[in-house]
């Protein structure tokens, strides 16, 4: 009796075809027609640099650059400090439920970022719960906490719904601190600061630099927050987007400020992939 033949396998270069073809037609597809218009100036034929030159020229568009990069790197600097004192705490002082705190983390990740700006709102508003409670008992008009609708509170907002992503790394890390090292150096009389700085610090940079890239990344492409924040003088790039796109039907600058945007996060995004490789992450 004859043996049946293995059929012939498929070479490998075939296996990658159906994601290749999937992501080009979701993704590379829509990128190109974006990057097309952003070159089509209205009522033209041609492709032109004459959208770049009208947008990089504009005002709004560079105060929209300048705020978005202001406020990622400020709102990725307090999360970096937030995040690492309270995974220190969570971590290494002991307290009744720190591992449901710590596995709440990871159930946080999961928020939509306009959640916390809602909640922000119901209790720093113009009518929330901080300003009902002064008025009630000074009988003013107003409560004194304005501060949600300005850049400062969607400063704060920011750093309320980033921060868990900039201790989930670390945590991860310092689960696997040798605890042997902080013994050693408590022995040997090294306060609580030193030991910090001296021994959980150098362990903590990669992940600090990971969770802080990714900060940096979502940051920039941030649109919820500062929506739902109604920070009137509050643009960022992607408001930028929305506003010429929607509000002006002016396609080919919305494209070429999303274009611009795109680039700049993929740009830190590689720097990102970069700093999570050598830290593990």
């Amino acid at each position: 009796m004859a043996e049946a033949r293995p059929g012939r396998a498929l070479p490998t270069w075939a296996w990658a075809l159906p994601p290749v073809i999937a992501l080009s037609l979701v993704f590379l597809y829509p990128l190109g027609l974006v990057v097309k218009q952003s070159l089509t100036p209205d009522g033209a034929d041609g492709l032109s640099l004459a959208p770049y030159q009208d947008v990089f020229a504009s005002h709004a568009f560079r105060d929209a650059l300048w705020t978005t990069v202001w406020l990622a790197a400020g709102s990725t600097a307090g999360c970096l400090v937030l995040g690492f004192v309270l995974a220190l705490v969570i971590a290494f002082v002991p307290f009744p439920g720190g591992k449901a705190v710590a596995r709440f983390i990871d159930v946080f990740l999961s928020f939509p970022s306009f959640l916390i700006t809602l909640a922000l709102l119901f209790i720093y508003g113009t009518v929330g719960m901080a300003n009902g409670l002064w008025t009630d008992v000074t009988g003013a008009h107003t409560g004194p906490f304005q501060f949600l609708t300005t850049p400062w509170g969607v400063l704060l907002a920011e750093i309320t719904y980033f921060t868990p992503f900039v201790m989930r790394p670390l945590l991860a890390a310092f689960s696997q601190l040798d605890t042997a090292q902080l013994e050693v150096a408590s022995s040997l009389g090294a306060r609580p600061a030193r030991i910090v700085r001296q021994v959980v610090l150098p362990e903590a940079l990669p992940a600090l630099a990971a969770g802080g890239s990714l900060v940096l990344v979502m940051c920039l492409n941030e649109f919820g927050i500062v929506l739902f924040t109604g920070a009137k003088g509050v643009t960022t790039l992607p408001m930028l987007v929305y506003s010429k796109a929607i509000l002006e039907s002016d396609y080919p600058a919305a494209c070429v400020v999303a274009v611009v945007n795109i680039a700049i996060s993929v740009g830190l995004y590689g720097l990102y992939r970069v700093v999570s490789r050598r830290a593990g992450a």
